[in-house]
């Protein structure tokens, strides 16, 4: 039995999890975020890219009965696929993919590209998924993602960066400790490295 058999078991799912090896997220790293999700019961999750980690967050919030999540993507064939299956799982009512395209922004005397979307709720954001934009695209991709949201962010919310054992992403933690002191950092070894920032305002 896979791992993700075993978060599928956990989450009772009544059919296989439509996972694919190169490109879902870790099974190790979608069990981390559902224990904060299962406990914490955030009431907004924003997620930069949709996938099977936006099943996995709608079922945790379907199973609190509280919570939804908006995933923003840039791919307009993924964004179709996530919200097909999320159909299919019954879990639309939990989770919203946002049609999101890169467009480029000046951050701290750098262009980057990062996501369009201006339709997130005016509520403030409990928890945070990254794992996109990849990382292909351009250095420290996923810089944007803390500047961008954290006016936003809950007085307590909690981030959880994906591929965290990449340098890119070494460097962007380095970046964010270092401008925001009030968030206290925690790297776990998983298959890809997994950060959590946790943000004490």
């Amino acid at each position: 039995m896979s791992n993700y058999d075993l978060l599928r078991d956990k989450l009772n799912f009544s059919k296989d999890l439509p996972f694919t090896p190169d490109w879902s997220a870790a099974a190790d790293f979608l069990n981390i975020i559902t224990e904060h999700c299962l406990s914490a019961k955030p009431d907004i999750i924003v997620e930069c890219s949709s996938g099977l980690s936006t099943l996995i967050l709608a079922r945790c919030c379907q199973l609190n009965q509280h919570g939804r999540v908006y995933s923003l993507e840039n791919g307009t064939e993924y964004a179709e696929k996530t919200r097909r299956e999320l159909k299919d799982f019954g879990l639309d009512d939990y989770a919203s993919v946002l049609d999101a395209p890169l467009e480029q922004i000046h951050l701290h005397d750098r262009d980057y590209l990062w996501y369009s979307n201006q339709s997130l709720p005016e509520n403030k954001i409990d928890m945070i998924v990254i794992d996109g934009p990849p990382g292909f695209i351009q250095k420290n991709s996923r810089y944007p993602a803390l500047p961008l949201f954290y006016d936003k962010c809950s007085d307590h919310c909690t981030l959880y960066l994906d591929d965290a054992a990449r340098e890119d992403e070494k460097e962007i933690i380095d970046t964010w400790t270092s401008q925001y002191t009030n968030i206290r950092h925690q790297y776990i070894e998983t298959e890809r490295g997994c950060s959590v920032l946790m943000i004490n305002k």
